[in-house]
């Protein structure tokens, strides 16, 4: 099976932005404790409007485990009454999310 690279890109307004790190870091948190983790990384800019643009990269071993993760991480947010769509939307955050496979060239 293919590794699979879950990579979201955030836009998240100025007086959201604490706030918006605070979660994410308790996410990159649980997340590396999950079986069929591979390595995540985060990178950061702001646009003209001072919003900030994040995007997280996270690899999972496969398809399967990258479910598993999803499963997972669902269940904690209920367990700790946490609900992303609200989240996000009174926030006035944006995300744009993918699953990916990395592009490997023949012969390699």
């Amino acid at each position: 099976m293919t590794q699979q690279t879950l990579i979201d890109r955030f836009i998240v307004p100025q007086p959201a932005i604490d706030t918006f790190m605070q979660r994410v870091n308790y996410n990159r948190n649980f997340i590396k404790q999950l079986p069929g983790f591979i390595h995540d990384a985060a990178y950061q800019h702001r646009d003209e409007k001072g919003n900030l643009i994040f995007v997280t990269v996270a690899v999972w071993e496969n398809e399967t485990v990258i479910n598993n993760a999803k499963a997972a991480v669902q269940a904690e947010y209920k367990k700790i009454g946490f609900n992303m769509p609200q989240f996000l939307e009174q926030a006035g955050i944006t995300i744009e999310r993918g699953i990916y496979e990395e592009v490997v060239e023949k012969g390699q």
